[in-house]
């Protein structure tokens, strides 16, 4: 009798883990498709077509609303639960970014030369003309702040309707001159960081003081970065910022001031490094005959422990935030790959997924 209770008490337990819904639900661009495919409890269960041209498709999240940008510039709104699309608009011919706030989307365009500002319903309020190629899109207060590639500037526009479902957005500073072709951009705390393809420093503006300086990346060997891959690419924690070199077989180190720690010799040319939730670890993808390695960094030693080599190019990595798992879109392979990252091992590939490239996770608000 003990037995057959045990017996059924895991059946219930196993039955209750395959049922219940799960916390973290994963949407892959399928590059080549114009679809997302849909991961739940590291299974494949649905695609989501229709969704334009993924090849450097995006998507985000906030709160219960998803939102996706395609290449040749639609903007998609989404529920992340039913996967069914609610809205869309075309910005322009090809939108490089976007941003969500509570009452706004704006977003980043090439190739008409604006910023579009729109509902969260997607329904057209303002497009600002700016005459430039726009990236690296930010929202910090009532500031909406990018960088305008052509310009060789900085803009910053203030919402002098805040808290309305009606922004108005008015330039209330621009930075000239600030370097030669910027590309993107990143935030931490206050200060706007942004990156040039041709100068060998980075712009950083103090956001509350409406301040700019410029701030040299040296090598260890002090010669300067003069490219870096986009600050997606770039990792963050409370004492360490991490950098691909891009030219060099090395992931530079920095306090986050930019005070140099340490290069790290990789095997490859990096291009993506991705941080995991505990800090612990980083993951680092590269171009070139190494497309298909990841290694992986433990970032209190700064030493290589991990290596893993798949048979087609990885394009994008996102690690779990609730359990050890890290997805890897394995390209030209038409899978995503999950890593168990307590032991390190091939935990399970999924084939279903065609031609994947950004991995990005949506967590339902309880």
């Amino acid at each position: 009798m003990k037995i057959q209770k045990l017996f059924l008490g895991l059946f219930v337990a196993s039955t209750l883990y395959t049922t219940l819904p799960a916390k973290e639900k994963i949407f892959v661009v399928e590059r080549e498709s114009s679809s997302v495919a849909v991961i739940e409890n590291d299974l494949p269960r649905n695609h989501m077509l229709n969704m334009h041209n993924m090849n450097h498709g995006v998507i985000k999240f906030y709160g219960k609303d998803g939102y996706l940008i395609s290449r040749d510039g639609y903007v998609v709104k989404f529920d992340p639960r039913s996967e069914k699309k609610l809205a869309e608009y075309k910005t322009s011919k090809s939108a490089i970014g976007f941003v969500i706030n509570k009452n706004y989307v704006a977003v980043a365009n090439y190739d008409d030369k604006s910023v579009d500002i729109l509902s969260r319903d997607l329904k057209p309020i303002e497009k600002i003309k700016t005459g430039s190629r726009n990236v690296g899109i930010k929202i910090y207060k009532d500031y909406l702040v990018f960088a305008e590639m052509d310009n060789d500037a900085i803009a910053v526009y203030k919402n002098i309707h805040p808290g309305t479902k009606k922004p108005k957005f008015v330039l209330q500073k621009e930075f000239k001159d600030v370097g030669i072709m910027p590309f993107d951009a990143m935030i931490k705390g206050d200060k706007l960081i942004v990156g040039f393809f041709k100068s060998p420093w980075f712009g950083v503006v103090d956001l509350d003081t409406l301040k700019y300086k410029k701030i040299q990346i040296m090598l260890d060997d002090r010669k300067p970065v003069l490219k870096v891959p986009h600050f997606g690419f770039w990792s963050i924690s409370n004492s360490q910022i991490f950098i691909p070199a891009v030219g060099d077989n090395k992931v530079l180190v920095y306090t986050p001031d930019f005070k140099f720690i340490k290069a790290i010799k990789t095997e490859g040319l990096p291009v993506f490094t991705s941080l995991s939730p505990d800090k612990k670890y980083l993951a680092v993808t590269f171009s070139g005959k190494k497309f298909p390695v990841i290694q992986i960094i433990d970032t209190k030693t700064l030493k290589v422990i991990k290596r893993f080599e798949f048979n087609g190019k990885v394009l994008h990595l996102r690690w779990s935030t609730e359990k050890p798992s890290l997805y890897i879109s394995v390209n030209d392979a038409n899978k995503v790959v999950i890593i168990n990252t307590k032991g390190w091992w091939l935990k399970r590939e999924i084939f279903t997924i065609k031609k994947p490239s950004g991995i990005f996770i949506y967590k339902e608000d309880k």
